[in-house]
């Protein structure tokens, strides 16, 4: 059991990393950028999260496949597949939880306004300077609540991880296969103990997003 609850930490603690390097450009050029492609790619990155878990995976699944143009081109590096393994876990929670990152980074970074980043254009500072040195502070509370989401997203996803990675023991079995497989089995006392474990843990991601946003709308009366 120990073993499950690490790889499930772990992939979560993968994915959140990854997604808040991943997202910010992306985020950002939503938020500040003037294309005409904002809508088409904002409803894209969107998706996962009216796309039924099932059918993303299937995707996913012949994507990371052998038969994969895309696996062909790692061929030369020995890779023959990514399904079922932890590596193609991770790919599939990165795709499942972006909206999960972008969302609230797009929405920072929004908030943040233009007079900051004129001001620090007057000052002489580098678009990069004056990112990395004015909008990143200002948007830190979404990073916190980007941060949040996506990591308790991805402990609680099932459809993507039973499809892509078939719930393998000690390679891509994660708490909420072992729940499923324990209700296949009738162990009702072991799945109440994780489902409640899990409900627990959603009850207080919720409370503290909630706390969070109290003290970013009290911080915003304020200014």
């Amino acid at each position: 059991m120990l073993g499950i609850i690490w790889l499930t930490i772990k992939l979560a603690g993968i994915t959140t990393i990854l997604l808040l390097i991943l997202a910010t450009p992306l985020a950002w050029w939503l938020a500040r950028g003037r294309s005409r492609w904002k809508t088409p790619i904002g409803a894209l990155v969107a998706l996962p999260i009216v796309l039924p878990p099932t059918a993303l995976g299937f995707y996913l699944l012949i994507a990371l496949g052998p038969q994969s143009p895309l696996i062909a081109l790692l061929h030369p590096f020995g890779v023959r597949t990514l399904a079922f393994t932890f590596q193609g876990l991770v790919i599939g929670s990165l795709i499942y939880s972006l909206p999960f990152a972008v969302q609230p980074l797009r929405n920072a970074f929004i908030a943040v306004g233009d007079e900051p980043l004129e001001a620090a254009a007057g000052l002489g500072a580098s678009p990069w300077s004056a990112f990395r040195k004015v909008a990143l502070p200002l948007a830190l509370p979404g990073y916190a609540v980007a941060a949040l989401l996506v990591f308790a997203h991805t402990v609680g996803e099932f459809g993507v991880v039973m499809m892509l990675g078939g719930g393998i023991p000690g390679q891509t079995e994660v708490l909420s296969i072992e729940i499923y497989r324990l209700v296949e089995a009738l162990e009702w006392d072991k799945a109440h103990q994780l489902a409640g474990a899990l409900l627990v843990f959603a009850f207080l991601v919720m409370l503290s997003l909630l706390l969070m946003e109290r003290r970013i709308d009290a911080r915003a009366s304020r200014s």
